[in-house]
């Protein structure tokens, strides 16, 4: 059962296409935009 377990994870992972928040495009300038807001938040205090 174990190894059947495992088995379904890699192929799932193999299969689907994550979009992580460093990729280009929106979700990568908001990433930066809230850095640099929470950057800008420690210096003010």
């Amino acid at each position: 059962m174990k190894t059947r377990f495992i088995k379904s994870i890699v192929a799932t992972a193999k299969t689907t296409e994550t979009r992580l928040p460093w990729e280009r495009g929106a979700p990568r300038a908001a990433m930066i935009a809230r850095r640099t807001e929470q950057q800008d938040q420690r210096k003010s205090a």
